[in-house]
């Protein structure tokens, strides 16, 4: 006895639904996140905090990805760039200028700061130990490609202006639906 093998037969419906099938599947390969890209939503502006977030922006930038950083609240007046307020402001906005630190050099420890000693002492262990400081590790992240997008809100609620941030080769300002947009499309999203 021999076992014959009947030939496959391919109808035109059967190509059509491999064809959709294969269609669906793309569209949604073109919705996947993108597995090379990191968004990093910074939030706090304590100093270990933001030092923790520009190490591995730039560790992910160092190795190919594509990095994106929304900077929002407290971690905006991080940005500012040390020079003191413009224009005119409110009462409100004249408080929070003098109230929360004035740029990165002046960002307090999360915990132990103890009026500035903690924070002293951290940067000299950092120096001896060869371990970059937060300049450092913002100009590194420049120098990477690491995009810094500004909330826009946080910046009127506290009234810091564009000409108070650091210079930062990629910065822009934007909303929180644009962050949404590019949490959409990236594969990770990590807070600080």
């Amino acid at each position: 006895m021999t076992l014959q093998l009947e030939e496959p037969r391919s109808s035109s419906a059967d190509w059509e639904a491999i064809e959709q099938r294969l269609a669906a599947l793309e569209r949604r390969a073109d919705q996947a996140p993108d597995p090379n890209r990191l968004n990093l939503l910074v939030f706090s502006g304590d100093r270990d905090r933001l030092l923790a977030a520009f190490v591995v922006a730039n560790g992910a930038a160092a190795c190919g990805l594509e990095v994106s950083m929304f900077f929002t609240f407290w971690a905006t007046a991080a940005l500012r760039n040390g020079r003191g307020q413009i224009g005119r402001k409110s009462l409100v906005e004249r408080c929070f200028g003098w109230m929360l630190p004035n740029g990165l050099r002046r960002s307090r420890l999360s915990q132990m700061d103890m009026c500035g000693i903690g924070r002293m002492l951290m940067t000299r262990e950092m120096r001896r130990k060869n371990i970059a400081d937060l300049d450092e590790l913002v100009n590194t992240a420049g120098e990477l490609g690491v995009t810094i997008r500004v909330c826009d809100m946080s910046m009127q609620l506290m009234g810091i202006r564009r000409e108070e941030l650091i210079d930062f080769p990629q910065m822009e300002m934007c909303g929180v639906a644009s962050f949404v947009d590019q949490v959409a499309t990236a594969n990770t999203t990590l807070m600080f």
